[in-house]
């Protein structure tokens, strides 16, 4: 796909959108109007919507406890994941699942997942799928740093290079597993390497540059398409926040966190617009605006919206 104008317009009210969407969770859950915990992706905003952009509605991605990102990057409704996250019968999964376990099969959002590592065997089986069935639809895996030492990382990647299924394995390398940085808890600085284990390219790229992940991500889904089989992209970002909201974040370096939001990707990219006379400041304040309403019409939306009803706990339920 071409970066048109148009193309890279979008993908920037996609990256304010998902920006905006998770201050706002942060505001709600600050305010104890959200039940349970949720895990933001302020600063990684490049990173889902830079490989989004290559995919149809046809294809797939598997998530992560941080996945509101990735579900936004798919063209999931915002009205209907906040409702989610209210706990409201109006949500993707009817309040059942919370910020952590949204899904939309229809969009090829197989769900989000809060078992690290869980997303990559169920990217395997679905790139299984669309090879068995010859859809030359794609799958993506977006997992975390810490998720590349799981067991089912190791064998996913394996499976899939062995039978080159079409799925585009994408490590958000934010530099920690909850608290515990890389160099802790891994013998390697870049993620990426461990592609050569088995036999498939891998990259890694700035992934506070949407413009860089895209690229990257436009080379491994035609690789894809192809039948060439898999490829792992590891892209190297930060996120604003702690682990969880409520997380103080003290096992981060103060300037460490002063470098990384200097690296912000969402003020990198309208630099890079203005710079190439794609849209004004005043084009660019106009698209915030138009998100914020979207953003605060989606809570009006889930704060109207019913609590399920205590007698459907079961219903939807298929193991016990």
């Amino acid at each position: 796909m071409e970066l048109t104008k148009e193309k890279l317009l979008e993908m920037y009210k996609t990256m304010v959108r998902i920006r905006t969407f998770e201050m706002k969770a942060a505001e709600l859950f600050a305010a104890g109007k959200l039940p349970g915990f949720v895990h933001l992706y302020v600063g990684e905003e490049a990173v889902a919507t830079g490989v989004c952009a290559n995919l149809t509605d046809e294809d797939y991605i598997t998530s992560t406890h941080r996945g509101h990102g990735h579900l936004i990057a798919k063209g999931g409704k915002i009205d209907l994941m906040m409702a989610e996250l209210f706990g409201r019968t109006t949500g993707y999964c009817k309040g059942k699942g919370g910020s952590m376990h949204i899904a939309d099969v229809d969009l090829g959002i197989l769900g989000a997942n809060g078992i690290v590592g869980a997303g990559q065997p169920i990217a395997t089986g679905a790139g299984f799928a669309c090879k068995y069935k010859k859809t030359n639809n794609v799958v993506v895996c977006f997992f975390g740093d810490g998720a590349s030492n799981r067991g089912t990382f190791h064998e996913s990647l394996n499976m899939a290079s062995i039978w080159k299924l079409p799925v585009i394995f994408v490590a958000e390398n934010n530099m920690y597993g909850i608290s515990n940085y890389q160099k802790n808890h891994m013998n390697v600085t870049d993620i990426a390497d461990r592609a050569a284990a088995y036999g498939i390219p891998g990259v890694a790229v700035d992934g506070n540059d949407v413009i860089a992940v895209y690229e990257a991500a436009a080379e491994a889904v035609a690789r894809a398409r192809k039948g060439d089989g898999p490829s792992l992209i590891e892209c190297k970002t930060w996120r604003h926040r702690g682990h969880f909201e409520g997380d103080p974040q003290v096992y981060k370096k103060p300037e460490e966190q002063e470098a990384w939001l200097k690296k912000d990707p969402i003020p990198r990219f309208e630099t890079k617009l203005i710079e190439l006379k794609y849209a004004t400041q005043a084009d660019l304040d106009a698209i915030k605006a138009d998100v914020q309403a979207e953003v605060e019409a989606a809570v009006k939306f889930a704060e109207s919206s019913p609590l399920p009803n205590p007698d459907d706990v079961l219903t939807d339920v298929y193991a016990e």
